[in-house]
């Protein structure tokens, strides 16, 4: 899990001097389709400085809802794009904390930090900037079970040691706290040779994890369930570069995961029920909870206990309701994919349709 091929200052002069703006960017891997915003996040995204936007680089939009009033950890934040962003969302009773080891994206992150907050029309900021490693939140005084949201986009896989990353995210995630990443994974382990080439590393690629090894590593943390909230696979763009690495299938996916101590490995069938409100922004109709979770607003739907505590025991509470409770076991709950089903299948009444 650890790799220090490439150093922590190749990383810093890469994104630091290299990449001067998106246009720099020699593939695929660190750019995301806007239309994947919700509206709310398309209309903050209007409000962004421009130098902020133009020195982005990210896979995904891991930007979760109901984030009003949260304390929202940024992990690598860079020009403080995604920072400000959950700083719009959050509030100005909310408090962002944007943490990353790039002294110039951090430089134009602070430039941009008073007029940013004008623009939100918040009296003062509730955005903090810090300079360190996303491995060492302690050494950033970050404390235990203090921070209710934790996002991060496109930037663990370029750490050394990703398992102290996951480990840190969880000391200093509150109960019921939530992390909400966009990152690039493997389907298969990335070769140790790619980790010392400055393109391949710095562009998200060669410190990619193989899914399975991300997944190994929470169970090791003790998260015993994740979910993917959405998955593309990257077109690299660019020949030379196909060339060299093209026969690993890379994918840009957004994972969300709950700090719940009472989840289990597989889906338990309890006989639990949660009704979603509608009453999440962006979310009138339905709520998407994972890839094959869809609550339709107003309608019963069928849970494993999982997924009744991830709605039920998070700051989603509000906007559900939950019935039954684990008295009593009926056996596994089929979590099947919706892609997994048979249209046959399709009408079975859960929230894994």
């Amino acid at each position: 899990m650890t790799s220090k091929a490439f150093s922590r200052e190749k990383l810093q002069e890469y994104y630091g001097k290299i990449l001067q703006g998106q246009t720099d960017l020699q593939t695929g891997a660190c750019c995301c389709p806007e239309e994947k915003y919700p509206p709310s996040i398309k209309a903050v995204l209007q409000e962004i400085n421009e130098e902020v936007m133009s020195r982005f680089y990210g896979c995904g939009a891991p930007l979760p809802p109901v984030l009003d009033g949260c304390t929202v950890l940024d992990l690598g934040c860079g020009s403080g794009r995604d920072a400000f962003i959950a700083s719009r969302l959050a509030g100005p009773d909310g408090y962002v904390i944007g943490v990353d080891m790039t002294e110039e994206q951090l430089v134009i992150a602070r430039r941009n930090l008073d007029s940013q907050m004008v623009r939100f029309g918040f009296a003062k900021a509730n955005v903090d900037f810090r300079r360190g490693y996303i491995e060492d939140l302690k050494g950033l005084d970050i404390p235990d079970n203090s921070v209710d949201v934790v996002i991060s986009n496109c930037v663990i896989n370029l750490s050394p040691n990703k398992q102290q990353v996951f480990s840190e995210i969880f000391r200093v995630l509150k109960p019921g706290g939530e992390l909400f990443i966009s990152d690039v994974f493997a389907g298969r382990r990335v070769s140790t040779e790619f980790h010392i080439d400055p393109v391949l590393h710095g562009e998200c690629l060669a410190g990619a994890m193989y899914r399975e090894d991300f997944r190994r590593l929470l169970r090791e943390l003790g998260c015993l369930d994740f979910r993917k909230t959405a998955s593309r696979r990257i077109d690299l763009g660019n020949p030379g570069i196909e060339r060299k690495i093209g026969m690993v299938d890379f994918y840009s996916e957004t994972i969300r995961a709950f700090k719940i101590s009472a989840l289990e490995d597989i889906c338990e069938d309890y006989g639990q029920i949660a009704t979603y409100s509608g009453t999440i922004p962006d979310h009138p109709h339905c709520f998407d909870l994972d890839d094959h979770h869809r609550f339709i607003t107003g309608k019963p739907m069928l849970v494993c206990g999982n997924t009744a505590s991830m709605v039920g025991e998070t700051r989603y509470a509000p906007h559900f309701t939950v019935t039954g409770d684990r008295s009593v076991h009926y056996g596994p709950f089929d979590c099947a994919s919706a892609s997994d089903k048979s249209a046959e299948d399709s009408g079975c009444g859960g929230a894994c349709c």
